[in-house]
């Protein structure tokens, strides 16, 4: 049995799930996205908020999150759309590949600061509580890049490889190094460190956001260092833009850690409004009930007392109405 000495690519960037043809690189955003919503939606729920609130507000988040996403990667990498040659219809192809997680994440951040609001919740608790659920979408959403064949390191020989068949769009069928496995992991690691610190240091304000994208950047910076591929061969002072982008949000995180922990230390408590509405009203009906109750018990006493053992013809009436 011969083992083999890469990680094959697909044929196609299509699977076709229940016999419906869907891109890969569209299910795996997909899943993704059920998989963040899943989680933050179990960690929103234990600090004190209501479940479905993640849900509602994913529902502004995500699609501000893909809009933004795709105008990070068109505007950064223009020349692939609107340069001599290409079709500038195929910026709206995002099937295709093309998502700046910059983008994704700014936009994103409105998208969720607009569902928050509606909900009147504070958007850094939101955040916090989404921060490693965003990372595991992450890491299931870069697969999406193997379907494509995309997203890959410079040339290698070593066992966990990744061939490339394609020679289309500036690609050169050969074995690189799998950057977007690479990054996939490295999401994953990010994920369960934001999870372990929020609990050790009980994490706040959103600092367990600011956590994930520092940890994120810094791994982000050298997979960026090591590609390759025709996305982003915009330089900045010998540099790739997104390693620039990495290392000036990852400083901005570090800081933004510091200052919070020191102006709003501890963790704020999350109190949605109508969380217990329904059973403070139920209380409140039970207590109200009960002190009817004794009302009316003491009501009933008085004129016992009152009557002397003498009944008026009203009382009467009254009673045989009550034993009818």
């Amino acid at each position: 049995m011969e083992l083999l000495a890469f990680i094959p690519s697909p044929a196609k960037g299509e699977i076709v799930p229940f016999g419906v043809p869907l891109r890969g690189y569209a299910f795996c955003i997909i899943i993704g996205v059920f998989v963040g919503v899943w989680l933050g939606g179990r960690r929103w729920i234990a600090r004190g908020g209501r479940a479905g609130t993640v849900a509602d507000i994913a529902v502004w988040a995500v699609p501000f999150g893909l809009v933004g996403g795709r105008l990070y990667h068109v505007i950064t990498d223009y020349e692939l759309y609107f340069s001599e040659g290409r079709n500038p219809v195929d910026a709206f192809k995002i099937w295709e590949g093309g998502l700046g997680i910059w983008g994704a994440i700014a936009l994103g951040a409105l998208g969720a600061w607009i569902g928050c609001r509606r909900r009147g919740i504070p958007l850094p608790a939101y955040a916090d509580a989404v921060a490693p659920g965003i990372a595991f979408a992450q890491a299931i959403g870069r697969w999406g890049n193997w379907f494509n064949q995309e997203l890959y390191g410079r040339a290698t020989d070593l066992p966990w490889a990744l061939e490339i068949t394609r020679s289309d769009g500036g690609r050169v069928p050969g074995t690189y190094h799998p950057t977007f496995l690479y990054e996939s992991l490295w999401c994953i690691g990010v994920a369960v460190l934001v999870i372990w610190a929020d609990r050790r240091f009980k994490l706040g304000h959103g600092r367990a956001f600011a956590l994930y994208v520092a940890a994120y950047c810094a791994g982000r910076g050298w997979i960026e260092y090591m590609r390759v591929d025709d996305v982003q061969m915009n330089d900045v002072l010998g540099l790739r833009l997104n390693v620039w982008t990495s290392i000036i949000v990852f400083v901005l995180a570090v800081v933004y850690i510091v200052v919070s922990a020191r102006l709003r230390p501890g963790r704020e408590e999350v109190v949605e409004p109508g969380a217990d509405e329904s059973d403070s009203s139920s209380e409140s009906g039970s207590s109200e009930s009960g002190s009817e109750d004794a009302s009316d018990s003491a009501s009933d006493s008085e004129a016992d007392s009152g009557k002397g053992g003498e009944e008026s013809p009203s009382d009467g009436g009254a009673k045989s109405v009550e034993k009818a």
